[in-house]
C-alpha cells in the first residue's frame, strides 16, 4: 500500500504524506464549522438564562438594599419578583439601569443580590456566565 503519496523518511522521524496532511486539513476545517456556531449559540443561551430574585432557598423572602435576603416586611426592604430575571435583565441591573418591568426604587437591591450569589445558589451560574468576557 505504498505509492508516491506515502512516504517515510529513511530514518526514524516520520514525514507525513500529502494524503495525511489533507484528511488533517479537512478535520481542521470541519472544526472551526462546527465551534463557530456554538460559541454563537452560547452568546445567546447567556442572555437567557434566569436569576431568581430570591433564589428558591429564600423564597417569600425581601432584598435588603445590601441584597440580603431578609424577612418580609422588614422597613426599607423590596419584595420578592414576581419572575425570574434573564441574563439580559440582570447585565441591565449590574450597569445601574433599570430593566423595565423592575422597581427602579427595588433596582439597587435587586443588583447586590445578584453580586451576593454564589457556587451553589440558584442563578450563580448564570450570573458567572454573565462575568466571562466575549
Amino acid at each position: 500500500m505504498s505509492g508516491p503519496d506515502d512516504s517515510k523518511a529513511a530514518g526514524d522521524g516520520f514525514v507525513a504524506s500529502r494524503r495525511t496532511v489533507l484528511a488533517l486539513g479537512a478535520i481542521a476545517a470541519s472544526t472551526v464549522v462546527t465551534v463557530r456556531p456554538a460559541l454563537a449559540q452560547t452568546a445567546g443561551s447567556v442572555m437567557a438564562c434566569q436569576i431568581p430574585v430570591p433564589g428558591p432557598q429564600a423564597a417569600g423572602s425581601y432584598i435588603a438594599q445590601d441584597g440580603s435576603a431578609v424577612a418580609a416586611g422588614t422597613p426599607g426592604a423590596a419584595p420578592p419578583l414576581s419572575r425570574p430575571l434573564t441574563g439580559e435583565e440582570a447585565k441591565v441591573l449590574l450597569r445601574g439601569s433599570t430593566p423595565p418591568g423592575v422597581d427602579p426604587g427595588a433596582a439597587q437591591a435587586y443588583a447586590n443580590y445578584i453580586r451576593r450569589l454564589q457556587a451553589g445558589m440558584s442563578g450563580f451560574t448564570c450570573y458567572a456566565s454573565l462575568q466571562m468576557p466575549r
